[in-house]
């Protein structure tokens, strides 16, 4: 499977990174919230040994090999709601969400 971004999030990343430098967006997971898991946002300065590299609309995104169960099959949107905007997940391995949107849980096999 793989990680895709729609057009909106393409273009919010190429744009962010055309201001600040770096090669991809780094997403992953990390345990937070009441359901236990958040999703983590950062720049990729450099591709690591470890990284799965995907591209999409135009736009790179990296994930450690070792966090792609938690998100493999997602598709990132960026959405703008009101005075805010952020990337929004479309994630097949979640179960649960919390009740303010932070945090999630997996689907068990």
């Amino acid at each position: 499977m793989a990680i895709t971004l729609t057009e909106r999030a393409a273009r919010q990343v190429r744009q962010q990174l055309d201001k600040r430098g770096g090669v991809a967006l780094r997403l992953g997971v990390k345990k937070s919230g009441c359901s236990g898991f958040a999703y983590s946002f950062d720049y990729a300065d450099k591709i690591q040994a470890d990284d799965q590299l995907f591209e999409s609309n135009d736009a790179r995104v990296v994930v450690q090999r070792d966090q792609l169960v938690f998100i493999d099959g997602s598709e990132v949107d960026f959405v703008q709601e009101g005075l805010n905007s952020s990337f929004k997940f479309r994630n097949p391995n979640i179960d649960n969400t919390c009740g303010c949107g932070e945090s999630f849980s997996l689907k068990t096999e």
